[in-house]
């Protein structure tokens, strides 16, 4: 597919163990976001370890040059948020500039 010039975008969102902790007590508190969480989130929390080896795995396993992964630490949102933007963004203007479509006539400070 990347061969063809299809922009291949993989991105991976972390948050550590008390991250996820702290945004499973504070959606517990609120009623507009407890509806979010559900008894299966605690049980697979309780596997946390070995999700984690298998996302090490799976990551290892399917980053190549043409298809890298991004590892985004996402604890705190806005910041992951922009990262995932700013990854994004990358992407596309790589892509753009190995289809041969030029980048500077356009105006990239609005």
């Amino acid at each position: 597919m990347t061969d063809e010039g299809l922009v291949l975008v993989k991105i991976w969102m972390h948050i550590s163990s008390d991250e996820q902790l702290k945004r499973f007590k504070s959606r517990e508190k609120d009623q507009l976001k407890r509806w979010k969480l559900t008894a299966e989130d605690w049980r697979n929390r309780e596997q946390r370890p070995a999700y984690e080896l298998a996302i090490s795995e799976m990551l290892d396993r399917t980053d190549t040059s043409y298809a890298p992964w991004t590892v985004v630490e996402a604890n705190d949102k806005l910041y992951a948020r922009v990262k995932v933007l700013e990854t994004v963004n990358a992407a596309i203007e790589r892509g753009l500039l190995k289809a041969g479509i030029e980048l500077s006539g356009l105006d990239q400070e609005s």
